[in-house]
């Protein structure tokens, strides 16, 4: 699928830097309008990707508009709940559109897609720098492993490198060097375990504050064990207050150890099963902060901009929506100015903050995890308020009022 020739093309109409779930939408949107897409990453597919592997109803949405929800589903499980339980033990599954596909599966079908549709992949190569002439971006240095720097020039380079920050600060778009969050996983088959876990569930407990844990099924016996923890927090009262303790590699294997000692099916899962996958660390960056979005010739999407969904850690769907927006930008720029172009694209973007905003908002729970309780109490109690949060997770409605103080008191009278 990928070349690995140092005798790259000179020119393309569109450079994209990064072939993940945003890199290879925007690859995709782009080929499919017939230009001429160059698309590069530094590693060569399929590669692992540590995350949760989750598919929610915007990933379901973004994959069917890029026409390969049917091959993804039919390697991912199907699951039609989301399980929350709190610290006591307490559950309530929330009806969802869901899936699981390990991220070396998923990643692949989506850039092979991309390839499909026309657009140039070139791998392992990885960006050292831009070309930038007359205040403008103009395109890239890449390099492969220790071979010499080589360049390609085009109008418009849509940057989608992930949460790590080298590549945004060699953009000069980086505001942020850390991370908005740190998750940790592995992979345990059990097939035992099958028949007993069919769908997704999250942990909270205050052990494991301020974060969470999750068991998300594979299929054929496998499951993704993670962990995360989240820094930033705006509180019912959406005033910021940063989490004092970061969290190491070493932490969150002590977080993780935790999981298995308050979660009776995660330890069932570690005790009976076979770890396949080291535990594995990645950061997270979320709520659409912490890069600047564009610059003239410059558009910067997925992760890289923040696509991640705060407290869920989930942000496929919003990755691919991002680059898709990202490639609907740059096609506008044969009759709109640089400025024009990145007006359009950042506010189709800024359109987006509000559920961001709704997310962050409900890192409350990870902090404070009593409160989880207290809203698994209640909703398993009323349809309406399972049906809200159900809303949310599909991306039906909007309960911004749900994560208030005033929204908590109503739990009691609803």
């Amino acid at each position: 699928m990928q070349e690995r020739r140092t005798d790259l093309p000179s020119h393309c109409d569109v450079l994209v830097i990064g072939a993940g779930p945003a890199g290879s939408a925007a690859a995709i949107e782009l080929a499919r309008a017939d230009l001429n897409v160059v698309l590069v990453d530094q590693h060569a597919f399929p590669r692992d990707k540590v995350c949760g592997d989750g598919l929610i109803a915007d990933a379901h949405q973004a994959l069917a508009r890029l026409g390969v929800l049917e091959t993804v589903m039919q390697q991912a499980h199907w699951a039609q709940s989301l399980r929350c339980t709190g610290p006591r033990g307490q559950q309530v599954d929330v009806p969802g559109t869901l899936a699981v596909l390990p991220r070396k599966r998923l990643d692949h079908i989506v850039c092979q897609a991309a390839v499909t549709a026309g657009a140039r992949m070139l791998a392992p190569m990885r960006m050292s720098g831009l070309i930038e002439e007359g205040g403008r971006v103009q395109g890239a240095c890449l390099q492969s492993g220790d071979g010499p720097t080589l360049e390609i020039r085009a109008p418009w380079v849509i940057l989608a490198t992930g949460a790590a920050p080298a590549a945004m600060a060699a953009a000069k778009v980086v505001e942020r060097q850390g991370p908005s969050a740190v998750a940790m996983r592995t992979y345990i088959r059990n097939p035992a375990m099958t028949s007993q876990i069919r769908e997704l569930e999250v942990i909270f407990h205050r052990a494991l504050s301020p974060g969470y844990g999750w068991i998300f099924p594979c299929g054929d016996g496998l499951f993704n064990v993670g962990v995360g923890v989240f820094y930033v927090d705006r509180g019912l009262l959406g005033r910021r207050r940063a989490v004092q303790t970061r969290a190491s590699d070493q932490s969150l294997r002590a977080m993780f150890e935790q999981l298995s000692a308050v979660s009776p099916r995660v330890h069932s899962l570690m005790q009976g099963g076979e770890v396949v996958a080291p535990l594995r660390g990645a950061p997270l960056r979320c709520t659409l902060e912490g890069a600047q979005l564009s610059r003239p010739g410059l558009l910067v999407a997925g992760e890289a901009a923040g696509s991640t969904y705060a407290l869920t850690g989930e942000g496929i769907g919003k990755a691919m929506e991002t680059g898709m927006l990202a490639a609907q930008a740059a096609l506008l720029a044969h009759t709109q100015s640089d400025a024009q172009v990145q007006a359009h694209y950042e506010s189709q973007i800024n359109a987006l903050r509000p559920r961001f905003k709704l997310y962050e908002r409900a890192q409350v729970f990870g902090l404070y995890p009593w409160l989880a309780d207290v809203v698994i109490w209640r909703a398993r109690k009323s349809a309406r308020l399972r049906q809200r949060i159900s809303g949310l997770l599909n991306e039906t409605s909007n309960p911004a009022h749900l994560f208030t103080l005033k929204g908590l008191v109503r739990l009691f009278t609803q």
